[in-house]
């Protein structure tokens, strides 16, 4: 009697266990990131994962508060955990209690709106947005992600971060945006003056009719953290544009001042 030998590789349990929960973290950081309730069929195109592994996941964040669903929309958003998480991180966060006063002395002192964002996981994302009694129609909000390059706060976060970082997004948004090689050496140029002069500026790259310039945030001596973003309308911000910047990189600065200690 012949025997034959299995080729087949031994079952890793803790494996899939940890496949698991990474996919159900997938499912939470892509609700989070939208900004906005999304539904079913949008979760599925974002995360690539069929629709019943997807409705498996989305009822365990449910029953652990992660996650609600709208009864009647069937839309998916943070639930009352994520909201609780949230506003721990807003009362006891050593960056937003350092920011917090600055931003709203900003918004005091400007009249215009001031938001705090930093890089994470491959998206610029807004931590905290305080807006102007005056109108400003932005696609800034808190907890809303954006793209690493377009905008004043993106090409902060660019500019001062680490050079490995930064060419890893360069690479990443060519190869996404077909820019050709004289594109990214314009580009490239652009984030080292934005290093030289000590803040960015940008006008419609985000949002038509709207200009805005970004400071870096430090702690310690060279550790970026984040970005302190000032954004008004065009025409109401041609006559004070160098007030704005000065305003906006001092506030940078204090907050920066605080987290060296």
């Amino acid at each position: 009697m012949s025997s034959t030998k299995s080729n087949s590789q031994p079952f890793d349990r803790e494996s899939v266990i940890m496949a698991a929960s990474e996919r159900v973290l997938q499912v939470l950081t892509c609700i989070a990131r939208q900004g906005r309730p999304v539904p079913v069929r949008e979760l599925v195109s974002l995360t690539g994962l069929p629709q019943s592994t997807l409705y498996r996941h989305l009822q365990v964040l449910k029953k652990w508060g992660w996650v609600q669903e709208h009864a009647k929309s069937g839309l998916y958003e943070p639930g009352p955990l994520a909201v609780q998480l949230a506003h721990g991180f807003d009362q006891h966060s050593w960056l937003m209690q350092a920011a917090s006063h600055e931003i709203g002395q900003l918004v005091q002192r400007s009249g215009e709106s001031v938001g705090l964002l930093c890089y994470l996981h491959g998206q610029v994302v807004c931590l905290d947005m305080q807006e102007s009694q005056q109108a400003l129609r932005c696609s800034f909000a808190k907890g809303r992600a954006h793209g690493t390059v377009r905008g004043a706060s993106a090409k902060a976060l660019l500019a001062f971060s680490s050079a490995e970082l930064r060419q890893s997004l360069l690479e990443q948004n060519s190869l996404e945006h077909s820019a050709s090689g004289e594109q990214r050496e314009i580009f490239e140029l652009e984030l080292a003056a934005i290093q030289r002069q000590g803040y960015a500026t940008s006008e419609n790259e985000v949002d038509q009719g709207v200009w805005g310039v970004s400071a870096p945030v430090f702690a310690g001596q060279t550790q970026l953290i984040a970005t302190l973003t000032l954004m008004a309308p065009s025409q109401r911000s041609i006559l004070k544009q160098q007030e704005f910047i000065s305003m906006t990189r001092a506030a940078a600065d204090r907050i920066s001042r605080i987290l060296q200690f």
